[in-house]
């Protein structure tokens, strides 16, 4: 690997030292000059002007002021003592406040001396003033004004280390003047050319410190390039190792468990999932490992597939589990997997977190000797005690809770050979994010729904027409079905969500005084749960109030009626997973989405779509655009160090595409990246993924 300049840890950047590196370490991953270099500003100040203090007016943004320090003044008692600084510029003084630091503050700055000022100003009792100001000698006007200032997301830990804002320009500053004659071009001229970028050097140098917004605008553009660029090279040598050299264990036979669970099933499969199925079956006939990842929506019948595939691992004489990233999930998929195979005569088992010690006890003797061939179960799975007699399959639902460590995990509890890695996604992912993150992998879509399946009817209500929907629920009753309603988590207070929950059950038992009503929240003991669970799934009970404990796995199909409570508090894919909770059935299902009348601009885009459309994948698009791509992402997890420090798949879309197109143009011509035209290439990724863990074949 090379040891090059920038490979030089932290430690040794002036102003930083081992304290300072530990904690930029600890709380932003950066460890040594590329990482640095590459901690981009997230927005930008200009401060090409300087004001007088004549011309502030009213609320003003950050402003820059030139002037000097008439005198000090310790202003309160106690804690609420601060010192105030007096800065003139001859057309009028401004008050400087500090809180903290008292006496170094007044020692830093002389009185009388010429300084430049920056923050902002408040006005209050007739004067103004700026609390901590930023605050350079004159002497350094070229280095801190002039143009476009760069602003660097931190930490309250950084700040207490004494890294703030302009402590980290400072360092960037520092760190670009050292680099500047280290950088070398990354990307191939005829790259470059067809692309139309800016050269790398010029980029760093003006994504920290633009001299406009033309030149930020082109540094931002190539910076993006060389993330996405780099990160799909990366993806796809690794998906193309993974097929020439792993070997996986083959399972040829179609036996008595896949030919036992179709002739069971009381309905057809849909065309997508058979055809999902021998992808999966090529897959595992082939002797090389599978990574797969299967997207579906809400219904479309992921888990069945997964079965079939678990299914043939057992038929070739193999063990197959599946991990679920919370105990609900995974109790609902035992019951589901038990259902359908208590026919066949296979055993399954279940090992959660509060699994008895009995119980464990005999599960893992199943599972090492063989005799227990099939499993479901949390990261409990991943306990060094869990050993299998000969693991074939593993199959991850929801995956993106899992980091990749955890994966390997599972992975490593192979012995000469690793198990097949079978990905169920929870929710669709956009088709740009998908090939972002788990561009390694093959993706298979389950597109279609099961026959019989009605569009559900999703409608709109303010809280200020509730009588309507008590009313439209009363009917939908007296036909024989039964409901849920879902009650937000309110992520300020627990003790409100609980409130929320309880003052929903006395209003609903009020309204309707006849019918049994259940209610379920995180808090609840399993087996409190469980109880009312069985009661409403057996249809004992008509109404179900949970808070979102529902969203995955409760399969009710007399259920026909979901009713979400302040749906404004809710994000899109969440509200999707919500409403497929219903719809189970052959009877028309409803959603009813209930919020405060006054909605912001975002919350009415967010009710509006789910109006609209049933389409899980047109759903996440939307959903991706609305947040952005940081709250969905996976990237810290994604198994391939892939921190996307600037590109944003929902922002970014036909860039993923065009420099996926492109890495693959290259590989294909070029697997090895050995021809002398891709070596830059080739040293790129070595220092990108410089002494990073190898987890180049899992998922």
């Amino acid at each position: 690997m090379p040891q090059d300049f920038f490979h030089t840890p932290l430690t040794f950047l002036p102003s930083v030292g081992p304290r300072r590196a530990k904690v930029l370490a600890e709380e932003l991953d950066l460890y040594t000059y590329l990482d640095l270099l590459h901690y981009f500003p997230t927005k930008y100040v200009d401060r090409s002007r300087v004001y007088t203090i004549r011309e502030l007016r009213g609320e003003m943004p950050y402003v820059q002021l030139q002037g000097y320090i008439r005198d000090f003044k310790e202003v309160g008692e106690g804690r609420k003592k601060r010192l105030v600084g007096y800065f003139s510029d001859g057309t009028g003084t401004i008050e400087l406040v500090w809180f903290r630091s008292l006496s170094a503050i007044r020692h830093l700055y002389a009185e009388g001396r010429m300084y430049i000022i920056f923050g902002k100003p408040v006005y209050f009792n007739g004067a103004y003033s700026i609390t901590h100001p930023e605050i350079d000698d004159e002497s350094k006007a070229e280095q801190v004004s002039g143009g476009l200032m760069p602003v660097y997301p931190l930490t309250e830990k950084l700040r207490r280390a004494g890294i703030a804002s302009r402590q980290m320009r400072q360092l960037l500053y520092i760190l670009k003047e050292a680099c500047l004659p280290h950088i070398k071009e990354t990307l191939p001229e005829e790259v470059i050319q067809r692309a139309r970028l800016m050269s790398y050097a010029e980029a760093i140098n003006q994504i920290h410190f633009p001299e406009s917004k033309e030149g930020l605008e082109a540094a931002r553009r190539r910076l993006k390039f060389d993330e996405l660029f780099f990160i799909q090279l990366r993806l796809l040598s690794m998906k193309r190792e993974r097929k020439t050299l792993v070997p996986g264990l083959p399972f040829p036979r179609v036996g008595e468990g896949v030919k036992g669970l179709y002739a069971s099933l009381p309905f057809d499969l849909t065309g997508a999932q058979k055809r999902v199925i021998r992808e999966i079956q090529s897959d595992l006939v082939g002797g090389k490992q599978m990574n797969r990842l299967i997207q579906g929506d809400v219904g479309s019948g992921k888990t069945l597939v997964a079965l079939f595939s678990m299914l043939l691992a057992l038929d070739n004489g193999y063990q197959a589990c599946m991990m679920a990233p919370t105990e609900i999930l995974a109790r609902q998929h035992y019951a589901s997997l038990r259902e359908y195979l208590e026919p066949l005569g296979i055993e399954v088992g279940l090992l959660i977190g509060s699994t008895k010690k009995r119980e464990r006890r005999v599960l893992l003797e199943g599972l090492s000797k063989g005799s227990l061939r099939l499993i479901v179960g949390t990261h409990a799975l991943l306990e060094p005690v869990v050993q299998f007699h000969h693991l074939g399959l593993a199959v991850i639902d929801e995956q993106h809770r899992f980091g990749v460590v955890q994966r390997s995990g599972l992975w490593q509890k192979g012995e000469s050979y690793h198990p097949h890695i079978l990905i169920m996604s929870a929710t669709p992912i956009p088709r740009t994010l998908a090939m972002t993150l788990y561009g390694d992998l093959d993706i298979s879509v389950i597109d279609e729904l099961p026959p019989g399946r009605k569009p559900i009817e999703t409608y709109h209500q303010s809280e200020s027409h509730m009588y309507e929907v008590y009313q439209f629920l009363g009917a939908q009753i007296a036909e024989g079905r039964q409901a849920y309603v879902v009650f937000p988590m309110i992520e300020e207070s627990e003790e409100a969500s609980m409130r929320a929950l309880e003052e929903g059950v006395r209003r609903y038992t009020e309204y309707f005084p006849e019918l049994k009503i259940v209610h379920v929240h995180g808090k609840m003991k399993p087996e409190e749960k469980d109880e009312a669970m069985r009661s409403f799934s057996s249809g004992e009970a008509q109404l179900l109030l949970a808070t979102t404990v529902i969203e995955v796995g409760v399969n009710v199909p007399n259920a026909s009626v979901m009713v979400i409570e302040g749906a404004n508090r809710f994000g899109l894919s969440q509200l999707h997973q919500l409403r497929g909770r219903v719809g189970r059935g052959a009877s028309q299902s409803y959603c009813i989405l209930v919020t405060g009348n006054e909605l912001g601009e975002e919350a009415k885009r967010r009710i509006a779509i789910m109006v609209e459309s049933n389409d899980g994948f047109e759903i996440a698009e939307e959903d991706m655009r609305l947040r952005g791509f940081g709250e969905i992402d996976g990237t810290r997890q994604s198994g391939q160090q892939l921190s996307l420090r600037i590109a944003n798949p929902a922002l970014d879309g036909a860039m993923v595409q065009y420099t996926r197109e492109l890495a693959e143009s290259i590989l294909s011509e070029d697997p090895e990246l050995s021809l002398p035209k891709n070596s830059l290439l080739r040293h790129r990724l070595q220092e990108i993924y410089y002494e990073r863990p190898n987890w180049s074949q899992i998922s």
